[in-house]
């Protein structure tokens, strides 16, 4: 099957000079923003992007039209913040629209703003994205220098000041609140919702927090319309989306396709399938947080509504990491565990407290030392995580992070069990019940 190319389409055709300003206006670059000045802001925000039906791309997928229209009318000033922070393990779409095509991003923030009525936006890129930062750095230079930003944009009237801010690599970061709390020269650390940042949120002011890949479509909304991009796509899940694939795959890479596509056609054809004729074992669909797959699933259409719904699981930030049968998914668990454990900031007790413990605990189970209740162990306290554990977004942390620790451990559960309590020593489920 064929990508459909639309935020990839200039980085592929052009390699070689895609993030330069001169490659950018021969391809139509910044026409978008020219159209977009003669608009309403309502026209951009109620008649586009709200009708395109598009969907952050940053994890959450929540409706960007939806979330610009939650801005409390008549309360100035407000800013945009970019969430550039992209540290999901396996994930590495946002880091490649930064470096190979920030004009793309720029003209995408510029057009939002005008759309929320902000005058001020930061974007905030993880600081170890190097060549990302000096290539942003640039292109900021180039479109204030062609009036793209700045004062009187273009003519039009509307000023924006658009400055660049380098995190330190704290994955909490990547939770909006975090960010904010990072922009303001705090520790990354989530806040309590509500308020929410649409109400009160960078300096207590309205905010806006939108994905490097969600900013970057609205250009091409804005050009062909909101009904165009509602036409790709699958139901709630319209456009395309660009998915990270990794692991044992033959050609591991970053592909852009119409949501709905189906795991296989990204695995298996994209991306080239497993290699050396070794089998599937399971993947993990969005991200290190979300709950893995198995090769029954590789049919199921990439809805996000359908993964969270049917498949229990999310497309998250678009990762999918891929593992093959030479795979112990215990030793994959604790990996995870591991680098949750050491992202958490801290805040919540349930978060700080489960995840050292479940890391703890798998760690022993990964390395032969694990006992026959250990599994049924982590279900315990990871209850206390998330109450029930089959409602991953009942939480009993202020953000993300904490229930993230446990989609591991469940997906162990949930496809591995027999496998896990072989391991560790304990009698099979299978051969408990024939007892």
């Amino acid at each position: 099957m064929a990508e459909t190319r639309i935020v990839t389409k200039r980085l592929r055709d052009h390699p070689d000079d895609s993030w330069t300003i001169d490659r950018y206006l021969q391809t139509g670059g910044y026409e978008a923003l020219r159209k977009a000045l003669t608009m309403t802001p309502e026209q951009i925000g109620e008649e586009q992007v709200k009708a395109s039906g598009l969907r952050g791309r940053g994890g959450a997928g929540f409706g960007t039209g939806q979330k610009w229209s939650f801005l409390p009318k008549d309360v100035y000033p407000r800013y945009l913040a970019v969430n550039a922070d992209e540290g999901e393990p396996s994930t590495f779409k946002d880091h490649m629209l930064v470096e190979r095509d920030p004009h793309q991003l720029i003209e995408g923030v510029v057009i939002s703003a005008f759309a929320i009525e902000c005058h001020q936006a930061f974007i905030y890129l993880r600081g170890e994205f190097a060549l990302g930062a000096e290539r942003m750095e640039r292109a900021l230079a180039e479109a204030a220098e062609r009036g793209f930003i700045g004062k009187n944009i273009l003519g039009s009237g509307f000023d924006l000041d658009v400055v660049l801010h380098r995190g330190a690599g704290a994955y909490i970061a990547g939770d909006e609140t975090g960010l904010l709390s990072s922009l303001e020269g705090e520790r990354a650390m989530p806040r309590i919702k509500p308020p929410f940042p649409a109400v009160q949120g960078l300096f207590a002011k309205p905010t806006v927090v939108n994905n490097v890949e969600t900013l970057s479509t609205i250009p091409y909304i804005i050009e062909r319309g909101g009904e165009w991009y509602a036409s790709l796509g699958v139901g709630k899940s319209t456009g395309t989306r660009v998915f990270s694939v990794s692991g044992h795959v033959e050609r591991p890479g970053n592909y852009e396709v119409e949501l709905g596509t189906s795991f296989r056609e990204l695995i298996e054809g994209l991306a080239g399938g497993v290699p050396g004729g070794r089998q599937l074992k399971f993947f993990i669909p969005g991200g290190a947080s979300s709950p893995w797959l198995v090769p029954e699933h590789l049919d199921a259409p990439t809805d996000m509504d359908y993964v969270q719904n049917e498949l229990k699981s999310m497309l998250g930030s678009g990762a999918i990491m891929v593992f093959d049968q030479t795979t112990n998914p215990v030793q994959v668990a604790w990996r995870i565990a591991k680098f949750f454990a050491h992202e958490s900031c801290g805040k919540c007790t349930p978060c700080r407290e489960g995840s050292t413990w479940m890391e703890k605990v798998l760690y022993r189970m990964a390395n032969g030392m694990g006992r026959p209740d250990d599994l049924d162990l982590l279900l315990d306290f990871g209850d206390n995580i998330v109450p029930g554990l089959n409602a991953p977004f009942a939480q009993t942390t202020i953000c993300a992070l904490g229930p993230s620790t446990m989609s591991p451990v469940v997906s162990l559960d949930r496809y591995f069990r027999d496998e896990v309590l072989q391991m560790i020593g304990a009698p099979a489920a299978s051969a408990v019940e024939s007892t």
